[in-house]
């Protein structure tokens, strides 16, 4: 099926920018016309680099009527601003995780978006990718019968030692749960779905930090958010899950995630990346084996969330890294920190799950 490109700025040319720009020239629905920047030599320079027609303002992007879609890479305490102004200029946007830093810009952005018939996609949109699709075919195809618990990780000692510029990592909006919880979460809803309620406990184990990469070697933060944060999550099919994520933790062993059924077991591979492996071990069975992957798209292939919601654009049907998707992860980690804050149980009434992706697609299409 041939649909019409949708033109497509983006705002924000840092780091991540560049696989968005070099995904998209074989994502055949986008057609990247603009990027803009607050600082006017990374856009030029990214326009350059990838061909693009026009490096601009934010204002001149916002103001381009034959742009369609606005891909906001910003940092995370930009998104709802810049995807609030996007929205006001009739614009359908598609942020970089997390959707907002509160549940009530997140909400402002769902609710506008939908008083002017526009649409909000969100990464990550990893859970796309051929690993964690074939994991959710194989659990549909009841390979490891009814979800009965999960458990995922993610550890380490956090960025001060590699990033350029650490410090918004330990501020609102930053932390190990809203930095890569939206990866574990998003997957997590994806392979057993929505989550109906929650508790937890979180702390601040280090209050200060030393960067010790360039250029800021030497430069102290001062750790506003919880860096070790330990979850549990009802799922609204009955399923128990048990997240962990930490910013201090030198070596560890655990897995990425793994789903346990009443028929086998599930080992998912990083939800940070695309690919496997995907092992399995059914019951009565020693040992793990790998699982063949059953769908395309194994390499890195962020982009995919903004062509699939081009498709929905043109086709009518819902995309699957929606704003509503992104809004269940955002009021989850909330719910993390404010069950430890106040020692109980949090509800959750904002689930959603994502419809999969057909098996059997071509390279760079998104619809059967």
């Amino acid at each position: 099926m041939s649909l019409k490109q949708a033109k497509v700025g983006v705002v924000g040319c840092g780091n991540i920018s560049a696989i968005y720009l070099k995904n998209s020239r074989w994502l055949d629905i986008l057609d990247i016309v603009a990027v803009a920047d607050l600082i006017p030599e990374r856009a030029q320079a990214r326009a350059a680099e990838f061909n693009i027609p026009r490096a601009c303002t934010v204002q001149e992007l916002l103001a381009d009527p034959e742009i369609e879609i606005v891909i906001n890479l910003t940092i995370p305490n930009a998104h709802a601003e810049v995807a609030l102004a996007a929205l006001e200029a009739g614009k359908s946007v598609y942020n970089e995780k997390p959707l907002a830093i509160t549940r009530t810009d997140g909400r402002r952005m769902l609710e506008l978006a939908a008083s002017r018939g526009l649409r909000v996609g969100c990464a990550p949109d990893t859970f796309l990718g051929a690993g964690l699709q074939t994991c959710r075919k194989l659990i549909e195809d009841g390979a490891i019968g009814e979800p009965v618990a999960v458990s995922a990780y993610m550890l380490c000692h956090g960025h001060e030692s590699w990033h350029p510029d650490p410090e918004f990592y330990y501020k609102v909006g930053g932390g190990p749960m809203f930095d890569m919880g939206p990866y574990y979460l998003t997957a997590l809803v994806s392979l057993i779905g929505p989550i109906r309620r929650v508790t937890g406990s979180a702390r601040i184990t280090f209050p200060e930090r030393t960067i010790t990469s360039q250029p800021k070697n030497g430069a102290k933060i001062k750790v506003d958010v919880p860096t070790h944060v330990a979850g549990v999550m009802d799922f609204e099919n009955g399923a128990v899950g048990t997240l962990v994520t930490s910013f201090d933790v030198w070596g560890h062993h655990m897995p990425n995630i793994e789903i346990y059924g009443t028929e086998g077991s599930l080992g998912v591979p990083d939800p940070n990346g695309f690919g496997g492996p995907v092992l399995l071990r059914r019951a009565g069975e020693k040992e793990w084996s790998e699982a063949a992957l059953t769908h395309i798209y194994a390499e890195n292939s962020r982009g995919l969330g903004v062509a699939d919601m081009a498709y929905g654009l043109r086709t009518g049907r819902p995309h699957r890294a929606s704003g509503q998707l992104a809004y269940h992860v955002l009021d989850v980690m909330h719910a993390f920190h404010d069950a430890s804050r106040e020692g109980r149980h949090i509800d959750i009434a904002s689930g959603y799950r994502p419809v999969p992706l057909p098996v059997g697609l071509q390279h760079g299409q998104l619809d059967e």
